[in-house]
């Protein structure tokens, strides 16, 4: 039985992402579409629009990016050029989309994103970093195109004020959503820090481990799962044994200030990232 979501894509999955400048590029782009082809059933599109299509995939889809002339927020945590999606059209998709960030890993099957609510909603991944608040994730998230309209108007309108209030895009989307945002089970979308990474002391002798209800996991602030493959937190950080790590705590060198911090965010090598994160 076709679900609804499907129904008004003309049963096909829309899978979308973005990317401009050079932090990601076409190896990202590249290796996110690997990952949904091999945890989805056809038929789907996955549709990339970027200001660069060099060295993407011919399975792509490539468009450009959508216009949108407003001067993009200064010193905010948001990623907003994430509204240029939040237009009337996106190139010549109709009907729901399901956004995925570049750097997120897929585990998992991505069918139940599509077959979840009604066509007309906006349904998020639920934001696991702040428990007391109703807060969406846009790492993952799905929409019918030109739903969102409102959201980028009142965007527009002053970029930086609405940056300012809501400090993240996701916060903005989740308040502001028309019809209030729903949100994809808990259990399907992961935070790997908050959900995988081990409580201290035991990320000094069990690798972040893989729970297995999850169907994506997401890296924000900074760890890429290269990272977590090679066992290195974040970008100030390097791979290191546990006692070198430990040792570190007496560095001059050390970023981290706060010493059980410091000890807390290290992790052992993640295998089975490298299994999904690939082409």
């Amino acid at each position: 039985m076709t679900s609804s979501v499907l129904a008004a894509s003309g049963g096909v999955k829309q899978v979308i992402c973005i990317n401009w400048g050079t932090k990601y590029g076409a190896p990202f782009v590249n290796r996110l579409y690997a990952m949904v082809a091999r945890n989805i059933t056809p038929p789907f599109t996955f549709t990339c629009f970027t200001d660069n299509r060099d060295g993407l995939r011919p399975e792509i889809l490539c468009e450009d990016l959508p216009p949108l002339d407003v001067e993009m927020p200064v010193n905010t945590k948001g990623i907003w050029p994430k509204a240029r999606l939040w237009g009337a059209t996106l190139g010549t998709l109709k009907g729901p989309v399901l956004f995925l960030d570049l750097d997120l890993v897929i585990v998992g099957s991505l069918d139940t994103f599509f077959e979840m609510g009604d066509a007309d909603d906006v349904v998020m991944a639920r934001n696991q970093t702040t428990p007391l608040e109703r807060l969406g994730q846009t790492s993952l998230f799905r929409f019918p195109v030109g739903k969102l309209i409102p959201l980028q108007k009142k965007f527009r309108a002053d970029p930086q004020k609405v940056a300012d209030e809501y400090e993240f895009e996701q916060r903005f989307v989740t308040r502001n959503a028309p019809g209030g945002a729903k949100f994809f089970p808990r259990r399907f979308v992961l935070h790997f820090r908050q959900d995988c990474r081990r409580p201290f002391p035991l990320n000094y002798f069990l690798a972040p481990r893989l729970p297995a209800d999850a169907r994506v996991v997401i890296f924000p602030r900074g760890l890429l799962p290269q990272h977590a493959i090679d066992g290195q937190f974040g970008y100030r950080g390097r791979p290191a044994t546990p006692l070198g790590h430990v040792r570190g705590l007496f560095s001059p060198e050390r970023r981290e200030k706060n010493a059980f911090r410091y000890l807390r965010h290290y992790i052992l090598p993640s295998p089975w990232v490298a299994e999904h994160w690939r082409e």
